[in-house]
């Protein structure tokens, strides 16, 4: 596999170069180049120049630097080792890794660790651990696959795509059900276990003589171990495994258009809503839905899949979509709020004699995130409701402290007036800096901007959409109509 590799043209001295001096920009650039190449012919139905820029994909040594640092430096569960207790967090081991993608044995499949994560409802989600090695070896195959299929993705998927949010999918669910006149009634839809049943001969199949096609074939059937137990995989994909986001959706492809033109359709990953005028019309449409997914070995959850009016609202993605009084709103799941409340009040429980500070280091970022990812919905009342409870559950995490000490004395050495706000919980950190915690009934209520129709961050034609996409993601300039404009003109042509 060696001789196969494009040239390191990077900079690089030798295979022994220092992990810190490589170009990582230069890098991006060519793996992203390669990526959009990769995109254009499969637009343009040349299927061998495909095929011949895949492989050049699985050969680059770019690809294979980036997906190396992405699985040991940048992914969440990097420390984390697999059936062969290894992690690679230096530079010289992270090195050592690249040398060892080098050569073709290093890419065998090797069954994962099976471990298991709470879910609502006292149940549980088997998620499976591959070594890094193998980790880094699917995120260099999903590079090379994962563009050519972005160019033939549906409109209206939007998990673990690039470029794609839940906020996307939850802004085609209001645009289809914000007028009375259109659509009233939704199909709530969950897939029964989709990670752990889809049938392995059905993706080979839509893979088709792909490149990689039986490394892949081999990574499903790799198998898994649990309690010391090794396990056959029958059907499905690991979930965990870095590819395994994209097989789930290549093997989903196509229910959008399976459906009637009048049905509204928006899925993301293994969730999926159907909107129509009437009930009736969900009711005739389910068997074929039910047909439909059988052939991926599949099967609707009963217990999760529902049919609903739009005047009693739904939940999707966290959020609770419904009208009221003829206007569809967007707010966030009571039972998200709950949660969130209640599991800051058990860890305040559990840790009364912590420093303040750690208070602080320990909930702002929990609080940042659960702001940032409902502030794009009708959420000011929520969010004032959330840090009123936070308030009281810290005033009387203060209390307990002290019980021998004034209320006054209590307020006067925890709490502050910091722009504007009386009562901000803060604390010094033993340098001298002081610490406040974040006020999430004061963060702004933005709109989100949905993606427009099928856009890809691997077109090279709408370069400039994206720039301005992420230049300012979520500000009323970040798109301006000309750029919109020409977007849709093109995505119609």
């Amino acid at each position: 596999m060696t001789k196969d590799r494009a040239p390191r043209g990077i900079g690089l001295i030798g295979p022994d170069s220092d992990w810190y001096a490589i170009n990582w920009r230069s890098i991006e650039s060519k793996v992203r180049k390669l990526r959009q190449r990769i995109f254009r012919a499969t637009q343009n139905g040349q299927w061998n120049k495909v095929r011949s820029l895949m492989k050049l994909m699985l050969r680059s040594y770019a690809n294979l630097l980036l997906s190396v640092r992405k699985v040991t430096q940048e992914n969440e569960g990097k420390k984390t080792p697999g059936i062969d207790n290894r992690v690679y967090l230096t530079a010289k081991s992270r090195m050592r890794l690249v040398n060892q993608l080098l050569e073709l044995k290093a890419w065998r499949a090797q069954p994962a660790v099976r471990l298991y994560i709470p879910k609502p409802g006292g149940k549980s989600r088997p998620l499976g651990i591959l070594t890094v090695k193998n980790r880094a070896a699917q995120a260099i195959v999903k590079n090379a696959l994962e563009p050519s299929w972005e160019a033939r993705f549906e409109s209206h998927s939007y998990g673990f795509r690039p470029g794609r949010s839940a906020h996307d999918a939850i802004e085609q669910c209001w645009n289809r059900l914000k007028k009375v006149s259109k659509d009233r009634w939704v199909l709530d839809a969950d897939i029964k276990g989709a990670f752990d049943n889809i049938d392995h001969d059905f993706i080979l199949r839509k893979l088709g003589p792909t490149p990689a096609r039986g490394l892949i074939k081999a990574w499903l059937k790799a198998g898994f171990v649990e309690n010391e137990t090794f396990l056959e995989t029958q059907a499905g994909t690991q979930q965990g495994g870095v590819i395994s986001p994209l097989l789930a959706n290549i093997a989903l492809d196509g229910l959008q258009e399976a459906l009637p033109a009048k049905f509204g359709f928006i899925r993301y990953a293994d969730d999926f809503v159907v909107t129509a005028r009437s009930r009736e019309d969900l009711i005739s449409i389910l068997p074929a839905i039910q047909f439909w997914l059988s052939a991926r070995g599949l099967e609707l959850n009963d217990e999760k899949t529902k049919i609903a009016s739009i005047l009693d609202g739904f939940n999707f993605l966290g959020f609770n979509i419904r009208h009221y009084s003829g206007k569809c709103l967007v707010k966030p799941q009571k039972e998200k709020a709950q949660k969130l409340v209640q599991s800051i009040n058990e860890w305040l429980r559990r840790n009364r004699s912590v420093e303040p500070r750690v208070v602080i280091y320990h909930l702002n970022p929990i609080l940042r995130g659960w702001a940032q990812y409902y502030k794009y919905a009708v959420s000011s009342q929520i969010f004032q409701s959330v840090q009123n409870h936070i308030w009281k559950q810290i005033w009387r995490w203060c209390l307990r402290r002290h019980p021998a000490k004034s209320k006054a004395w209590v307020k006067n050495k925890y709490f502050c007036t910091c722009e504007g706000l009386d009562w901000t919980f803060f604390a010094k950190t033993p340098n001298g800096q002081i610490h406040y915690l974040i006020n999430i009934g004061k963060v702004k209520i933005q709109r989100h901007r949905k993606v427009i129709g099928s856009a890809s961050p691997d077109d090279p034609v709408l370069r400039n959409y994206w720039a301005a996409r992420r230049a300012g993601y979520h500000r009323r300039s970040a798109e301006p109509d000309s750029i919109a404009s020409a977007v849709k003109s093109m995505l119609r042509a």
